[in-house]
């Protein structure tokens, strides 16, 4: 059922150019009505499977019979989580961006594209075909930033691509390593997973795959494509890529990199450690000083991804579950903080520096809009009651475990963290004390109004991230059974899992 995720995206992407195309609303219908079929499947596939903690195969048929690679999607409680987490976003992303008017078929179909890919990536348990969804969700972000963006779009498209391929090109190359040194001739996951690789092999191979993958997630100091991506983006493809793509980095990471070559990992986790904590504190301390509102955000999204590499380093449990964790709740709310930033401020004001916003009185003025992003805010600080804190937490203990002087100074990041969300809030929102003229008056229709797509789009964030927070076991109960499967069998024996 789950499978049914890529084939509804990408057969929404190809119907687009079955639309007239002078019409500006029938794209934006069938964006939508792909995005929610496949949340729809995506919820009604995580149920069907939440009770299996193992990986539970969905199609399996041959591909390429003389590589030994299968066309063989399968998911456990770490696939279902990212699967759900790509149907929430892929939805709002959708709603945020019903505003397109500048060629929305093209639009919405590599949207649509890219979502099928990024849900291929998180089935995918063929190393070669992962690679292929993984390639197909690169190419669409150019064309989404290149064409439809705003600050220095070409720019940040040549940017993102380029990183984006040279981390492809050090995964192939060390995928393709792996491949030839087993000699099993498949590049079945499951089975690569059970052979034990030398270590002297797993010193290289490991860190290869891992930066090569990690480059997506932003690691420092790889990171520098982020932030100038997300800015440049269009609403939609700024959520996306913030929220989903990003992701598909740290997945690479735990599901390829971790898993075949955890001897390496043992050797280099102290590595991965500190450059996540770099970038826990980097990322914050930037966001600290930033005038533009939506680079605020994008070096955010660094300082919290470095909690998902942190978390990772760990190698425990309760950190990896963190991880995992912190991947949905830092998708969900990247893609409400850059919801309101792009579509609900900066498509109506014109602007995203922060001074020169802190004299409109956006509290008075839009009013939603800030109590929106105060509640992403507060989610994004931590605090209790949000997806935010509960994956921190489990993070942070088990980085106490693993590098307790480490998981202090990710506990100043989150201090830090605390500050550039105040300082943001009070300069877009509540700064001044006059009452706005008689022309900068609320009105009641028009663009000065948020639309109900907008509305609906951004309940829908809020709400994932504060049931998660209030009954985080909905997902830890899909996620930390898959920790024991036979897939990590040897990250267990070869790292201390």
């Amino acid at each position: 059922m789950l499978a049914w995720t890529i084939y509804i995206s990408f057969a929404g992407a190809a119907g687009m150019f079955l639309l007239p195309r002078e019409s500006l609303r029938a794209p934006r219908v069938l964006a939508l009505i792909a995005a929610l079929a496949g949340l729809l499947v995506a919820v009604g596939g995580a149920l069907r499977h939440s009770a299996v903690g193992g990986v539970v195969t969905l199609i399996k048929l041959p591909w390429i019979p003389t590589l030994g690679a299968d066309y063989f999607l399968a998911a456990d409680g770490i696939s279902l989580t990212l699967v759900l987490l790509t149907g929430l976003v892929a939805t709002a992303g959708v709603l945020f961006s019903w505003n397109i008017e500048l060629r929305p078929r093209e639009f919405f179909a590599f949207y649509l594209a890219l979502i099928g890919g990024v849900y291929g990536v998180f089935l995918s348990f063929d190393l070669l075909l992962l690679l292929v969804f993984y390639e197909i969700a690169i190419v669409p972000k150019y064309f989404l930033i290149a064409i439809w963006g705003s600050t220095n779009r070409e720019y940040a498209a040549m940017k993102l691509a380029l990183y984006s391929f040279v981390g492809s090109a050090l995964v192939i190359a060390g995928l393709v390593a792996a491949y030839v040194v087993s000699g099993a001739e498949t590049f079945n996951l499951l089975e690569l997973a059970k052979f034990e690789y030398p270590r002297e092999f797993q010193l290289w191979a490991f860190p290869l795959v891992f930066v090569g993958f990690g480059i997506l997630a932003g690691l420092w100091p790889f990171h520098s494509w982020a932030p100038t991506g997300h800015v440049a983006a269009p609403t939609g493809a700024s959520m996306l890529l913030a929220g989903v793509v990003m992701k598909l980095g740290a997945y690479g990471c735990l599901r390829v990199a971790m898993t075949l070559f955890p001897e390496g990992l043992a050797a280099w986790r102290d590595v991965i450690g500190v450059l996540a904590v770099i970038a826990i504190v980097y990322g914050a301390l930037v966001a600290l000083v930033q005038r533009d509102f939506k680079f605020v955000v994008g070096f955010s999204s660094v300082s919290h991804m470095g909690f998902v590499l942190l978390g990772l380093a760990t190698v425990t449990t309760l950190g990896l579950s963190g991880a995992v964790l912190q991947m949905f709740s830092h998708g969900i709310l990247a893609g409400l903080l850059f919801g309101v930033v792009g579509r609900m401020i900066y498509d109506r004001e014109h602007t995203r520096d922060l001074e020169q916003l802190e004299s409109r009185q956006l509290s008075r003025m839009l009013p939603f809009a800030a109590v929106t992003f105060v509640l992403a805010g507060f989610a994004s600080m931590g605090l209790p009651g949000f997806s935010g804190f509960i994956a921190e937490l489990y993070v942070l203990i088990g980085a106490w475990q693993t590098f307790p002087k480490l998981a202090v100074i990710a506990g100043v990041g989150i201090v830090i963290g605390v500050a550039y969300t105040l300082r943001a809030i009070q300069k877009a929102f509540y700064s001044g004390n006059e009452l706005p003229s008689p022309a900068r008056l609320p009105a009641e229709h028009g663009d000065s109004a948020i639309s109900l797509p907008e509305k609906v789009g951004a309940c829908l964030l809020i709400a994932c991230t504060v049931g998660v927070g209030l009954y985080p076991r909905v997902l830890l109960d899909w996620i930390v059974p898959s920790f024991n499967s036979p897939l990590f069998d040897g990250l267990r024996k070869g790292a201390g899992l």
